[in-house]
């Protein structure tokens, strides 16, 4: 394992130790577009399920992007469509209301949370796809907006346990985003994948960055080299 995932991984398992039993540890990982938080999401998820089995899920906010239908109520629908990835786009109440059922105690009558996941395929959310169990103690959501300055994602940090920021130079994420581009099949050459990349995701990472909730530094700093190696951990938590 690399040595600074290991770091994120020792101190999640060292929070848990001390998170009380009716209560989840929620651990909320974001950054800027490409940056590489649903690869560090599911390695830390697979890690702490290794250490910890069957304690911890993953939620995506995916899921959490407004359907077609409901961009096409927007009042400029063809803009709300060209930018969808945008914060605008995403339903940050119903996001914040699921975070807010996580953060509650753990009680015998407790019953599964369900949560939408998103199909590529059909470009839309599926509703009720992801299931959060009584038994899933540990929580892993991941998402460019959940850490952002305005409401009501400025009321999410508050909630979380652990807080990880991802970050990576600014010509990296473009190449990493150019080329998932192609791979998706949205563009036919890297060249284009840069353009659609410029377009709407540099700008969303710009935001995000700019503006990041801080919480007297206690937000874990955490480089984003490649998929197997991360940068140095920053943080006065640690």
């Amino acid at each position: 394992m690399d040595e600074h995932l290991a770091q994120i991984v020792s101190l999640a398992q060292a929070k848990f130790k001390s998170t009380p039993p009716n209560r989840r540890l929620l651990i909320g990982i974001s950054g800027p577009p490409g940056s590489g938080k649903t690869t560090l999401s599911t390695l830390l998820t697979t890690s702490l399920n290794s250490l910890l089995p069957q304690t911890t899920t993953f939620l995506p906010l995916d899921g959490y992007h407004h359907p077609r239908s409901t961009l096409d109520t927007f009042p400029d629908p063809a803009r709300a469509h060209k930018y969808r990835g945008s914060e605008p786009t995403f339903n940050g109440p119903a996001f914040l209301s699921l975070v807010q059922s996580l953060a509650e105690p753990i009680t015998p009558s407790t019953s599964p949370i369900y949560a939408p996941s998103f199909d590529h395929a059909l470009k839309d959310p599926v509703e009720n796809a992801i299931e959060i169990l009584p038994t899933h103690r540990i929580v892993v959501i991941e998402g460019n907006y959940i850490m952002l300055n305005k409401p009501p994602w400025s009321s999410i940090p508050p909630l979380l346990d652990i807080k990880i920021f991802i970050s990576a130079p600014e010509p990296i994420l473009r190449q990493r985003l150019a080329r998932r581009h192609l791979a998706a099949g949205l563009v036919d050459s890297v060249e284009k994948g840069e353009e659609r990349a410029d377009f709407n995701d540099v700008p969303n990472g710009r935001q995000i960055i700019e503006n990041l909730v801080l919480y007297q530094g206690d937000v874990i700093q955490i480089g984003s080299a490649d998929d197997v190696t991360w940068g140095p951990v920053s943080s006065s938590s640690m």
